[in-house]
């Protein structure tokens, strides 16, 4: 765990250190190799997170979802047992700033997904190698939403974020690609 911690404030201080004009070249970098992505192209339902700065920008990959006619849904953590839950999105005033600066859906305002509804999940993270493992920000959240999840799985991450090797552990998911501002990866899992 001591080696996630660290590669979680290694990764935090690089990207604090982006400049903005070079994160918005590189999101949107990003964005058009999703957007060109078979998974991306054929998903109805895409799972999304609300990103902050200096994260890969999830506003504009929102606002292209809806433009593209497909359904937006959105993370609702609940700390007290850990879990995860999507909601759909309709519009950016159905979101709340939550602890941590984070912002999250609305639960009175917005209508619940279920799990087997999304097709394509954009799994957050702080550092991702080739094989698909990523180290988050330390919650699990996401590791125990996808231990039953069978859709596409896909990171977004600048190139800056990719390391040789993630420590893992046996609850880990990978994921199934990674999308960087460079290149894309089709992940081989090493479990």
């Amino acid at each position: 765990m001591k080696e996630k911690s660290m590669l979680r404030e290694e990764m935090k201080k690089m990207l604090g250190c982006m400049d903005h004009s070079s994160h918005a070249a590189k999101s949107k970098a990003i964005h058009d190799k999703l957007f060109a992505s078979k998974e991306w192209q054929d998903a109805q339902t895409v799972a999304v997170t609300i990103s902050r700065y200096p994260e890969v920008d999830t506003e504009a990959i929102i606002m292209h979802a809806w433009e593209e006619g497909k359904k937006v849904a959105v993370p609702k953590c609940f700390p007290k047992n850990k879990s995860m839950q999507f909601y759909f999105l309709e519009n950016f005033n159905q979101l709340e700033t939550v602890y941590f600066g984070l912002k999250e859906p609305i639960v009175t305002e917005v209508e619940i997904c279920k799990k087997y509804m999304l097709e394509i999940i954009l799994v957050p993270g702080l550092a991702f190698d080739e094989e698909g493992y990523r180290v988050g920000f330390g919650g699990g959240y996401y590791d125990r939403y996808l231990a039953d999840y069978i859709g596409s799985k896909v990171s977004l991450s600048f190139t800056e974020q990719l390391v040789k090797k993630v420590p893992i552990d046996d609850y880990d998911i990978p994921v199934h690609k990674i999308v960087t501002n460079e290149v894309v990866y089709d992940c081989i899992i090493r479990k």
